[in-house]
């Protein structure tokens, strides 16, 4: 339903929620930033030390029954997500959730429920989806530059083994999941930032579904020896089987109902220099891979645009080969930024100078700038519940398959009126 602007939103977990500063200050005539959550007294405190007028909870069930809310954004925990974005959609309150929305199947079915019974807004922020190349190769994607596209992979491979162990040797929430002291976590544990932009680019739950999902995982090498170099001798996250549930690297793959395949690949755990994002699609006329470092570019070919001629573009049924062929070289890459003038996403060209000063390369910025978009308008957010619980579900799937020796599962269709 179509609400006044600009939204009153409140950001429960005031830690993580910090880094949207500076996006929410340059939206400011569309979001007012009334109130923040958490539990530690240091976070509150620095909050209102740059904030004097905001309001300030200890408890998420205070904050969401604060009539002068309309939106909860949900930075918290991964394992909280749904549980308290369901509690806030019954409260009367929107809802933005940081990634992973759900980490079970039961929680993405309450999140559905909730969202179809209050008609609230509900969107994913996942900011992957709204980086300037990922919408970039959207744009070209949409206008069938590739041609049919028939594969495309993600990964997201980022050292988070410091943010497994509390200085006093205690697990974080992180560590929790990833030593399966909560559930086990041999699966692919954080899948959205490499699912969400490729399943855009192939339409899915729009022209296509996700059908079903395999996953394999390597065993708990890296992590187990990083626990045992920097913890005291004998302590019990260093032991041998502190990580006997956790992996280093687990690979997915997903088929859809279209004949297409998507390979995901989680690893937070392998020591390696910083670059946590890959990503590539392959189409019938073109195909895109992502920088591997920082001083790469992303490259882009298309067949009859890019340099150099595809041999497949002959004919081999006794005609002869244009004359000359030899020189026109083999199929060469591009830098995808040389086909800007025809395929920059029309978001980025009006925004895009606003969306650099915010964080995770603009994301943050369009994140929210089209959640309250969609609260304001009505629309249906761009990454809806369906999209939310569809790309977050692979979690549990993927921990089902492993168990299962690697067996295909099913992906459930949540939305039941498509």
């Amino acid at each position: 339903m179509p609400h006044r602007s600009p939204l009153r939103l409140a950001i429960a977990g005031g830690h993580r929620g910090a880094a949207f500063a500076s996006a929410l200050d340059s939206l400011e005539n569309e979001i007012d930033l009334v109130a923040i959550c958490d539990t530690s007294q240091q976070v509150r405190a620095r909050w209102v030390e740059t904030n004097p007028a905001i309001r300030v909870f200890d408890s998420f069930e205070r904050l969401i029954d604060d009539p002068n809310i309309d939106a909860v954004f949900i930075a918290t925990p991964m394992t909280l997500h749904a549980q308290q974005a369901v509690q806030a959609l019954h409260a009367g309150k929107h809802v933005l959730s940081e990634v992973i929305a759900a980490v079970t199947l039961e929680e993405c079915w309450q999140l559905v429920e909730a969202v179809e019974r209050t008609g609230r807004a509900y969107m994913l922020a996942e900011n992957y989806c709204y980086k300037r190349e990922t919408m970039f190769v959207r744009n070209m994607a949409e206008q069938g530059a590739f041609g049919e596209i028939t594969f495309a992979e993600g990964a997201y491979i980022h050292d988070c083994r410091d943010l497994n162990i509390h200085t006093d040797g205690s697990l974080t929430w992180r560590g929790n999941m990833r030593s399966g002291s909560t559930q086990s976590s041999r699966g692919n544990g954080y899948p959205t930032h490499s699912l969400g932009p490729v399943a855009q680019w192939l339409g899915i739950n729009r022209t296509d579904r996700l059908l079903r999902t395999t996953t394999f995982v390597t065993r708990s090498a890296t992590r187990q020896e990083w626990a045992q170099s920097v913890l005291p001798e004998g302590h019990p996250n260093g032991m041998p089987d502190a990580w006997a549930n956790s992996a280093d690297s687990a690979s997915t793959l997903i088929q859809t109902e279209q004949g297409r395949v998507i390979s995901l690949r989680f690893d937070s755990a392998s020591p390696r220099p910083h670059n946590m994002v890959h990503f590539g699609l392959q189409g019938t006329s073109g195909a895109f891979v992502s920088r591997r470092h920082d001083e790469e570019e992303p490259l882009i070919w298309l067949e009859g645009v890019s340099p150099g001629v595809s041999p497949a573009n002959f004919n081999y049924a006794g005609m002869a080969r244009p004359e000359g062929h030899e020189s026109m070289g083999h199929p060469q890459w591009q830098v995808l930024w040389e086909l800007a003038e025809q395929y920059e996403h029309p978001l980025w060209a009006r925004h895009g100078e606003a969306a650099l000063r915010s964080g995770h390369g603009g994301g943050d910025y369009f994140v929210l700038k089209d959640f309250a978009q969609a609260v304001t308008t009505g629309e249906r957010p761009p990454i809806d519940v369906y999209d939310a619980v569809t790309w977050s579900c692979i979690t549990p799937l993927s921990i089902q398959s492993v168990r299962q020796n690697g067996a295909p599962i099913d992906v459930p269709r949540f939305n039941r009126n498509s």
